[in-house]
């Protein structure tokens, strides 16, 4: 409270009622405290998490990338069913992707006492996060790997799974496959990328560097790359969509081109893929079971599991519906 109150430049009473939430207090002083607050890595409860917790509030955390997307919707509704078979309650939020977003909500998460967390992470550390483990807090990381800490890891076999996607449209006599990636700072892009390029390798596909648009955060963005792509002088004959909102947008894109036909593969199944004229061929991940055995693997150890972190990875498995099966 001290070292806060100087970095602030007011007083102990001051900082006690901006972290109390009382009001009166002018909206400059309070953003100074919460800016001091952040750089000590201040909770109200910091004394009592020095200590080793014995005792349980029957709560976790979940935080994931963005819970209306349905595939971490998936997830969430999966944690929430084993955490109710063990009596918890799951308290869940979103980090859009950003860094300071991911640690206001873990923190937040941390200051009603929750017995372990569950976190997809972001690019950034969660080396912050060691602490709250030393004292107690039980932690599994999901989809993507941490940084900074070490803790059990559930992920899916993203390389393989766009190796699969990828061989599967070369099957069909495709040589130029156009790759459209999300930021290719995450984790699960990083893999993906290099799965569509281990494929292209293994495959003698045509290397042309504009056949890879990364970087695409929404189906605008994607289809808007996607046209870009199909426009050009010599443009793919199949299409790889890194996941299902890059599925999405990539199908807006095709949608303009009616009478040509051009193959489509999309990573992440999605509701009505089986409904699109043609339906849409994608690489499955299980995101019921990548939220099953993220919670199960917390739940143990909450238990008293005291074995090494593990990592687990899951496979995924190649849909064929249509849209993968168009031949060039």
């Amino acid at each position: 409270m001290d070292d806060v109150a100087r970095l602030a430049g007011v007083s102990l009473k001051t900082v006690s009622r901006v972290v109390n939430g009382e009001a009166g207090v002018a909206q400059g002083t309070t953003e100074r405290v919460h800016t001091a607050l952040a750089s000590v890595n201040f909770r109200r409860n910091d004394i009592a998490r020095s200590l080793k917790r014995t005792l349980t509030t029957s709560s976790i955390g979940l935080v994931t990338k963005d819970l209306a997307n349905p595939f971490y919707a998936t997830l969430a509704r999966a944690v929430g069913e084993v955490a109710r078979r063990h009596g918890f309650l799951v308290l869940s939020a979103s980090s859009d992707e950003n860094q300071e977003r991911e640690r206001e909500i873990l923190t937040a998460f941390l200051g009603r006492r929750v017995d372990g967390l569950i976190v997809v992470p972001t690019s950034g550390s969660q080396e912050f996060l060691a602490r709250e483990q030393a004292a107690g807090v039980q932690l599994v990381f999901v989809d993507r790997p941490a940084m900074g800490v070490a803790a059990d890891t559930v992920l899916i076999d993203n390389a393989a799974g766009v190796l699969t996607g990828v061989r599967h449209l070369a099957a069909h006599g495709h040589r130029r496959v156009g790759y459209l990636g999300d930021a290719p700072d995450i984790f699960t892009a990083v893999e993906r990328v290099r799965g569509f390029r281990q494929a292209v390798a293994s495959l003698a596909l045509d290397v042309d560097p504009a056949l890879v648009r990364q970087g695409l955060h929404d189906s605008a963005g994607a289809q808007e790359q996607a046209a870009s792509m199909l426009a050009g002088a010599n443009p793919p004959t199949a299409l790889f969509a890194s996941n299902n909102v890059i599925t999405v947008g990539a199908l807006r894109a095709l949608r303009q081109r009616r009478g040509q036909a051009l193959a489509l593969v999309g990573f992440d199944d999605f509701d009505l893929a089986d409904l699109i004229d043609p339906p849409v061929t994608v690489i499955a991940v299980d995101a019921a079971a990548l939220g099953r055995r993220a919670a199960e693997r917390l739940f143990a150890r909450l238990a008293g599991n005291t074995a090494s972190p593990q990592t687990e990875v899951l496979a995924t498995r190649l849909i064929v519906r249509g849209s993968g099966e168009v031949r060039a």
